[in-house]
């Protein structure tokens, strides 16, 4: 990816502020505004087999009835389409800003609902200064997590697509309030970050060095309707999120980053039990020449797998462990396209009860995925992917559920 592309990813998800990477922008008074996002829309096709997934399953099939079942979709990708304005200013000697984005998406199939559903993913306000760092203050991208899903290739493609393409919907359709984007290398290699209200404070700059500290809004332990686990709980404390980062640049260029995640839960299960929920991470991006790797690996207790604390309970309260990563390879060909591969893996334990009550729960998802992005202009990127997605239960007798998933579409930033 080059770094027009970079900053526009950038600048779309997060909806950064500095005028560097700014869309389109006018003066209103003492305000500069920046409207910026991007449109994109793909083609998939997807061929699943086994229908007895279980549950949490990335590799879902689309059809119960049919264990060999293809689908197709015309959808929008990991990254929504995207409508975002910021206004900033300088007062008193305080950079401040205010950011609102709207998602609309591409995917539907089922007459008079338009086609899609539309999400508002930001909703904050900023202030700060260089010289000690700043605030935000409304709902945002989280910070655990974060870093993963910005470095994802998929972030430009589809990835994964949680398993039901026709209606654009994912494996987090209920968390996220019925999201139109697939997953990338959500739940096969990372945790969701997800869009959550925080506040948050973020240290300058120092010689590549900088930290994020913050208090998100805290998610109840959520499982899925007819499984034997721990939903239903719910915390009277915030969650705690952090990440140290270091960048540096030259022909060597990266960045290494360190994140933590903990929130007590309680009311866990039959048992009201409390727990705390706890994550940490660890990456590193490098690139030279045209050559970029991305390593990256977590591990947690009780946040379950996919999204933060989907199954991350048992029906006694008791926590399940979760680890997994990715690593990925991208080389930029002398025409400019991008050929990337990624394989990662998610990773959930089971407990003691879970055995004993014979729970249908997935063990691990993991996801291989080929692609090439092509910057047919320095805003328009074509993209083709091919992804094969698996999900294997505790279960020894359930099997492994697999999809393959070919897409081919494009994305254009402003």
């Amino acid at each position: 990816m080059n770094n027009k592309i970079k900053a526009a990813v950038a600048g779309a998800v997060l909806a950064s502020a500095s005028v560097a990477n700014a869309g389109i922008t006018w003066d209103a008074g003492e305000w500069t505004v920046d409207m910026n996002g991007n449109v994109n829309a793909f083609a998939i096709f997807s061929s699943a087999d086994n229908s007895s997934a279980a549950t949490g399953s990335i590799a879902s099939t689309q059809n119960a009835i049919d264990a060999d079942k293809d689908s197709v979709s015309i959808s929008t990708g990991l990254l929504p389409s995207w409508l975002g304005f910021t206004a900033t200013t300088r007062q008193n000697d305080i950079d401040t800003s205010v950011t609102i984005s709207f998602q609309p998406g591409a995917g539907g199939n089922a007459a008079l609902q338009g086609g899609g559903n539309t999400e508002n993913r930001q909703a904050f306000l900023t202030f700060g200064d260089k010289s000690w760092g700043s605030v935000k203050i409304g709902k945002d991208l989280g910070i655990f997590g974060s870093t993963a899903i910005l470095n994802d290739m998929t972030l430009l493609g589809v990835g994964g697509t949680g398993g039901t393409v026709g209606n654009g919907a994912g494996a987090l359709g209920t968390q996220q309030g019925g999201t139109t984007t697939t997953l990338g290398g959500i739940g096969t290699g990372y945790l969701y970050a997800d869009w959550k209200g925080q506040i948050a404070y973020t240290t300058p700059n120092m010689n590549g060095l900088s930290a994020t500290l913050g208090v998100t809004q805290p998610w109840n332990a959520t499982g899925a309707a007819g499984v034997s686990d721990g939903s239903s709980g719910t915390t009277d404390a915030p969650a705690f999120e952090a990440q140290v980062s270091y960048s540096w640049t030259g022909d060597f260029a990266g960045k290494v980053w360190l994140g933590g995640f903990s929130q007590e839960v309680t009311g866990i299960g039959a048992t009201n039990a409390s727990e705390d929920a706890t994550s940490v991470e660890v990456g590193v991006s490098t690139s030279i020449y045209n050559i970029n790797l991305v390593a990256y690996g977590y591990s947690g207790e009780g946040v379950g797998t996919t999204g933060m604390l989907v199954h991350g309970f048992d029906d006694s309260g008791e926590a399940r462990d979760s680890d997994g990563g990715y690593v990925q390879a991208t080389y930029v060909i002398p025409m400019g396209t991008k050929l990337g591969v990624s394989y990662g893996v998610s990773k959930l334990d089971d407990t003691t009860a879970d055995g004993a009550n014979n729970v249908n729960i997935v063990k691990e998802n993991n996801r291989l995925t080929v692609g090439a992005y092509h910057p047919l202009t320095k805003h328009l990127n074509l993209v083709a992917e091919y992804s094969h997605v698996e999900s294997e239960s505790h279960l020894s007798t359930q099997g492994t559920a697999e999809q393959d998933i070919m897409s081919v579409g494009a994305i254009l930033f402003f």
